[in-house]
């Protein structure tokens, strides 16, 4: 073998392990920002669902707040018709009372 060809395979190798070199380098960074694009979609993933955490407790407080408000509307309908049915009957419980009392 010549020394021009031991010098041709000899500058082969240093190009492939140049390539090789470089390839590894390039799979490197490619998983380093692989990685991190990775972080930065799961950050950004957490605040979407952490704001729509948060959009939900609120539309479930103003539920709340209205279905409160129904009730509470409704226990003092209620409670003026318990009212006035009392009203009613008390001069009647009045009169029972007067009868018991007095004895006619």
């Amino acid at each position: 073998m010549s020394l021009e060809a031991i010098q041709k395979v000899a500058d082969a190798e240093q190009e492939g392990q140049k390539r090789i070199a470089d390839a590894q380098a390039e799979a490197r960074q490619l998983l380093a920002d692989a990685e991190r694009n990775g972080e930065a979609l799961i950050k950004e993933v957490r605040a979407g669902a952490a704001e729509e955490r948060r959009k939900l407790m609120r539309q479930a407080e103003e539920r709340a707040e209205v279905k409160a408000r129904e009730i509470d509307q409704e226990a003092r309908a209620e409670g003026d018709k318990l009212r006035q049915a009392a009203r009613k009957n008390l001069n009647k419980a009045a009169d029972y009372i007067v009868r018991k009392v007095v004895g006619r």
